[in-house]
């Protein structure tokens, strides 16, 4: 039974069906040694080739596999960059066959629920506007919003792609002194920018954007930043039965394995924070909007700016709980063992209190014991 290539690339991990159809347009797939064009269909015994590499087929279908991701902002949603910068697979598990597939995307500042799958059909699914899967963001904006404006995104505005509208807008709680409103909206596609631009259209600016959710999944509240659990059987399932798909029966997840108890969320906020110290964070911007140069990945300091932290990287100055024989503001802790004796030679200068130079003592000499101490007062 023969099978539109792009879904067969698409079933054995390779992307998505979109992507496969784009890469069958660039020429970079091959059936049978002759360069496959789009709307080709496929055997079982047909050798295809992607960039010249030989896929090897999967005559048994791989387990269905999903994971959560709680994306931070700053992150792009690519599996390489020319740049360097962090992207969202950096810090996936490897999988036996295939690759992860990003349902859907997010953009470099906006955060929050993002899906991983090895299904390709799954994920064409899960992103084709027909299946009109819905997804909701908490949406902070600048200003106030009068009741007009949530009207008319809500009937439909006209984009430079097509009619967009939001299916839901509920307005959040606000502080009384906040000058920013939030609000959770839900729309049943998925284009580039949509409600960024959705809210522009009507002369309001977005300031943060997170999603909350996908189809019938939320994102888990405990759920760090930067880090993923993948889905029970029950999760993958119902994401199935939304497009249509026959339920998945096996399962790769223990019991137990995702749950978020203290343990685990400690090892994944680990594990987050040395992913980001070896890949290098990106520096924050500077107050002024320039972009910050400093080699600590924070902003770029004057000449005579302290460091917060006393000069000692990693710590926290100050007096207090947990800081015992830590120097204060600006005061690096040089000299000082942990007991809080001078390791260091002592000054020649006169002290202060009496005007007399300090006695010289040497660290490593012993303390005499009492019989030592009554001969000498003999």
């Amino acid at each position: 039974m023969s099978d539109k290539l792009q879904k067969v690339l698409a079933n054995n991990g390779v992307g998505s069906r979109r992507e496969m159809e784009t890469w069958i347009e660039q020429g970079r797939v091959s059936v049978n040694g002759a360069i496959a064009t789009l709307g080709d269909r496929v055997e079982p015994t047909d050798q295809i080739r992607v960039d010249n590499n030989l896929l090897k087929r999967d005559q048994n279908a791989p387990v269905c596999r999903v994971l959560m991701y709680n994306k931070p902002e700053g992150e792009l949603c690519s599996r390489t960059d020319p740049m360097g910068r962090l992207t969202v697979f950096d810090r996936l598990p490897n999988i036996n066959s295939g690759r992860w597939i990003a349902v859907g995307r997010l953009d470099l500042n906006t955060a929050g629920l993002l899906l991983f799958t090895n299904d390709g059909e799954l994920a064409n699914r899960l992103m084709h506007p027909r299946h009109e899967v819905e997804r909701e963001y908490a949406v902070r904006v600048f200003g106030e919003v009068d009741a007009k404006t949530l009207v008319t995104l809500q009937k439909g505005v006209e984009l430079d792609d097509g009619i967009a509208k939001f299916t839901d807008i509920i307005a959040r709680p606000n502080e009384e002194e906040s000058i920013n409103s939030w609000f959770n909206v839900s729309l049943s596609e998925g284009r580039n920018r949509e409600v960024r631009r959705l809210w522009e259209s009507q002369g309001v600016q977005v300031s943060r954007l997170i999603r909350l959710r996908y189809g019938p999944l939320s994102l888990q509240k405990r759920l760090p930043q930067g880090a993923w659990i993948e889905l029970e059987l029950n999760d993958v399932n119902a994401l199935r039965k939304q497009v249509q798909l026959p339920v998945e029966t096996e399962t790769v997840v223990g019991i137990g394995d995702n749950k978020l108890d203290h343990v685990t969320l400690q090892r994944m906020r680990r594990s987050v924070k040395k992913h980001k110290e070896r890949a290098g964070t990106p520096n924050k911007p500077n107050p002024d909007g320039t972009e910050a140069t400093g080699s600590d990945g924070q902003r770029a300091r004057k000449p005579n700016e302290r460091n917060p932290n006393g000069g000692r990287p990693g710590t926290n100055s100050g007096k207090g709980k947990g800081n015992r024989g830590k120097s204060g503001p600006g005061k690096p802790n040089v000299g000082r063992t942990r007991a809080g004796t001078s390791d260091a030679q002592p000054s020649d200068k006169p002290s202060v209190k009496t005007g007399t130079k300090p006695k010289r003592t040497n660290p490593n000499r012993k303390k005499p014991t009492r019989q030592q101490q009554g001969e000498q007062d003999k």
